[in-house]
């Protein structure tokens, strides 16, 4: 054990020689002078060793980390600095949720700054069935900055603003009023315990990611260089779209992926945008914004949904052929992985679909069909005499599989 520590402590000792170079030295002072913090803490003994966190700055990790965050943190530096915020606190976020933006915790927190659902309602991030905006990288990083400004407000210093963003205002506030300082070597006192062991040992987390990132001679030798140049970075921009847009329909109208264009957009919960209000929004590549002004057609009336709330005696069958599609999309649209419903599940529906018209006498018009048992392509061409060729065509199928709850459009004759 002893030989463990030893090896521990002189891995450290190592990493914060290399990181203290000439070359970062100037680097590290202004990162403390952003955090309100004193040059002395440089000689801070835990943050020199960090023995208690060593696998947090194994490099594989720390590198895989900062890279996973490589498409947003252009855009959310160039945010913090435009609001006085010192960037250093991207770590912050880095810390919390190592740049994922579906990262989530027992306490219900969510997104890339790991707010709960209270603190995101006080900062007006909307969660409800279609988007849950703590996931919004842009949005939830305005909440995150107005946040840090308040507490900065409150507290005077940057590192306690961050101290009270992890265990929070009160906590802190209680902490200056035992230790009689804000000091910020008072408060990290390891015997008198002020604060909670995460608090104490997150401000040195962020600085020391700060410290590593910013390091030429680290990301060099570790053959990451071009992070440093991340601010460069082609990342994403917002585009305007209609409520309800559909995210294959502008995934196709810009080359990509509906799964790539969903990446970008982790604060929607279906593959639409909120159909609530008249206009919505999207991100999407930068160097796929010339082709969403050429190829996106904005003036095609997107599909509406809303929320339905099953009821005992549903079935998703039931509730697909109320709404005029098959149970097959109801699934689809819901991300289900079975049929099988429980009352009061909320489902997401068409809205606004005019059920179809299905009278005898209207044997020259486009008509609506429900597969049922036994039924066939051939079948069903069969019945309603036309070529199954043609069946296929209108209903824009693959293959002549058909499945029962299935709508089926027969075209006129």
């Amino acid at each position: 054990m002893y030989k463990v520590i030893l090896t521990l402590f002189f891995l450290f000792q190592s990493l914060h020689a290399f990181l203290n170079t000439d070359n970062n030295y100037e680097k590290q002072l202004i990162a403390l002078k952003n955090f309100d913090l004193p040059n002395t803490f440089l000689k801070d003994s835990i943050f020199i060793s960090m023995h208690e966190d060593v696998e947090i700055y194994k490099t594989k990790h720390f590198l895989r980390t900062l890279e996973s965050g490589d498409r947003f943190v252009p855009i959310l530096q160039k945010m913090m600095q435009e609001a006085g915020v010192p960037t250093e606190f991207l770590y912050l976020a880095m810390t919390e949720s190592s740049f994922d933006p579906y990262s989530s915790s027992p306490a219900r927190a969510s997104g890339i700054w790991q707010f709960i659902p209270a603190t995101a309602r006080h900062y007006g991030l909307a969660n409800n069935a279609f988007v849950d905006e703590r996931r919004d990288p842009i949005k939830s990083t305005e909440a995150a900055i107005a946040y840090l400004k308040r507490l900065h407000d409150m507290f005077g210093k940057w590192y306690l603003a961050a101290l009270a963003y992890n265990c929070g205002e009160g906590y802190v506030t209680k902490a200056i009023a035992k230790a009689g300082s804000d000091d910020i070597s008072v408060l990290l006192d390891e015997n008198k315990k002020y604060l909670p062991k995460e608090s104490r040992l997150y401000i040195r987390k962020i600085l020391m990611m700060s410290f590593i990132s910013g390091s030429t001679d680290f990301m060099l030798d570790n053959g990451s260089e071009y992070l440093l140049n991340r601010a460069n970075n082609a990342t994403f921009v917002k585009v305007s779209v209609q409520s309800g847009t559909s995210l294959s329909d502008v995934a196709e109208s810009i080359g990509i992926s509906s799964k790539e264009l969903k990446s970008y957009n982790p604060h929607l919960k279906h593959a639409f945008v909120s159909p609530l209000g008249a206009k919505g929004y999207l991100y999407i590549p930068q160097d796929r914004q010339v082709a969403f002004s050429q190829n996106f057609d904005q003036t095609k009336e997107p599909q509406k949904y809303a929320v339905y709330t099953t009821k005992k005696g549903d079935s998703l069958q039931s509730i697909a052929k109320r709404y005029g599609v098959s149970y097959q999309s109801l699934m689809e649209l819901n991300n289900l992985k079975t049929a099988a419903l429980k009352t009061k599940t909320e489902l997401v529906v068409p809205s606004g679909v005019p059920m179809p018209v299905t009278t005898p006498s209207s044997n020259n018009a486009e008509k609506i069909y429900v597969i049922k048992a036994g039924d066939t392509i051939e079948t069903v061409a069969k019945k309603h005499d036309i070529p199954v060729a043609q069946l296929i065509k209108a209903n824009k199928k693959k293959n002549a599989l058909v499945k029962v709850g299935e709508s089926i459009v027969i075209p006129k004759n």
